[in-house]
């Protein structure tokens, strides 16, 4: 093959894969466009009046109507407000969240540096709870919850989170393998027990999965919506957005839907602007966990 042959060839292999590179991004956009094509379509409903959502076939809205969030923001009656609502949410999620990365994270570094009889056993029952159904458990704890009083607090929400949760305890385990543990015997010679292992050398090295730990927690619980369903009743003063906005939308009235569309897109932003700014660290905690098991 002369050397003008050799390079049409080479030119028309580049040209193939530009083109297949332009069509692969175009069909990228599409399926993304058509993903969240939902969200746009309630954002741009909010900015609509109640009226004329469902009778103007047009996405973009003839004008802007921002007294949706105005009327949406007064709440339930005028009496709750959605800052409360917000407020409900954000002690829920964030407190359990809390709960739930500081526990997992102990437990885990149990597993991964402990040396005692039964932990490889016990870490394959832990493993084996993410197999159970959450509804086989959600009888008896109500019950449970029941006798002792605490339905209609945040109580038997929050509680359990203190506990460890079982796919966290999993991810920060594998992640915690990963680190050498000749870290952990340098750390010895220079005096450091056990638990000093773990406060100074282990947790600062394990930000990127506590990091992922806590946004799925968080994401999890922020749009949580059976727990609060079932423990939060009757007491409509403690209940978080996603109980407020089924509330908010009574099939029994007539439905401000212009105001209901607003709070709902108003409800995404913290889960929206969280994964942003930490996506960094949900990547690194998720590839790194994955480096040992």
């Amino acid at each position: 093959m002369s050397i003008q042959n050799a390079s049409q060839v080479l030119k028309r292999r580049r040209q193939r894969q530009f083109a297949w590179g332009i069509a692969k991004h175009i069909i990228v956009l599409i399926i993304g466009f058509i993903m969240i094509y939902p969200l746009i379509w309630m954002l741009m409903s909010s900015l609509k009046p109640s009226d004329i959502i469902f009778h103007d076939p047009g996405l973009i809205p003839r004008e802007l109507y921002f007294q949706n969030y105005i009327t949406g923001w007064r709440g339930i009656g005028g009496r709750w407000t959605f800052t409360n609502f917000f407020w409900n949410s954000f002690f829920y999620a964030g407190t359990a969240t809390i709960g739930a990365v500081l526990s997992s994270s102990m437990i885990a570094y149990s597993f991964s540096r402990g040396q005692y009889r039964g932990r490889k056993a016990l870490f394959a029952i832990m493993i084996g709870t993410l197999l159970l159904p959450g509804q086989v458990l959600m009888v008896p704890t109500y019950l449970w919850f029941h006798w002792l009083g605490w339905v209609g607090t945040y109580i038997p929400l929050i509680l359990p989170a203190f506990f460890g949760a079982a796919f966290f305890i999993f991810l920060i385990t594998n992640f915690m393998n990963a680190i050498p543990k000749e870290l952990d015997e340098a750390a010895k010679i220079d005096g450091c027990s056990f638990y000093g292992i773990y406060v100074r050398i282990i947790m600062p090295l394990s930000v990127p999965a506590l990091i992922t730990a806590a946004l799925f927690s968080f994401i999890w619980r922020w749009d949580d919506f059976l727990g609060p369903l079932l423990y939060i009743q009757g007491s409509t003063e403690r209940f978080p957005v996603s109980l407020a906005l089924r509330v908010f939308a009574d099939a029994t009235t007539i439905t401000d839907w212009g105001a209901f569309f607003a709070m709902s897109t108003l409800s995404l932003l913290p889960a929206v602007l969280i994964f942003i700014f930490f996506q960094r660290y949900l990547v690194e905690g998720i590839s790194t966990s994955g480096l040992k098991g």
